[in-house]
C-alpha cells in the first residue's frame, strides 16, 4: 500500500437513507485495496449496508437526525468496521417495517460482531471483523 491509500477510513454523515451507499462503497473500497476477496467484498458491502440501515431507521426519533459513523481498519488479515451513531440505543420500533433480520444476517457474514451502548451510554456501537480471504 502506498500514502495514496490509506488502511484506515472514517466518516460521519447524517443518518439518512441517501448516505447508506456511499458508507458502503467506501468500506467496500477499503476491503478492496486490502485484498479482500470479491466474495469477502460482497459480504462486508451486505453487512454494512444493513448496519448503516439500522441507525437510519432505529437509532433517532422520528423527524429527527443525528450523525451515522462509520470507521474501517484493515490489519493484515482482517478488516474491523465500526458503525455508530449518538441516538437513543438498541430499542424496539413497533412502528418499524423491517423484518428484524439486520443483526443475524450480520452475524452470519462478518468473523466476529459486537453490539455495545456507545461512548458515554448513548447510541449503540455495532463492530464487525471480516477476514479478508
Amino acid at each position: 500500500m502506498t500514502a495514496e491509500q490509506p488502511l484506515a477510513v472514517a466518516r460521519s454523515v447524517p443518518a439518512i437513507a441517501e448516505n447508506i451507499s456511499a458508507l458502503r462503497q467506501l468500506v467496500m473500497d477499503l476491503a478492496m485495496r486490502a485484498g479482500a476477496t470479491e466474495l469477502v467484498q460482497g459480504s462486508i458491502a451486505l453487512a454494512v449496508g444493513e448496519a448503516c440501515g439500522n441507525v437510519v431507521q432505529h437509532a433517532y426519533p422520528p423527524g429527527e437526525t443525528g450523525p451515522l459513523v462509520v470507521e474501517a481498519q484493515a490489519g493484515e488479515s482482517e478488516l474491523l468496521v465500526v458503525v455508530s451513531d449518538m441516538g437513543r440505543g438498541c430499542i424496539p420500533r413497533p412502528d418499524s417495517a423491517g423484518l428484524g433480520l439486520g443483526l443475524p444476517l450480520m452475524a452470519s457474514l462478518a468473523g466476529s460482531v459486537a453490539i455495545t451502548d456507545g461512548e458515554g451510554g448513548r447510541g449503540t456501537e455495532v463492530r464487525m471483523v471480516f477476514a479478508l480471504d
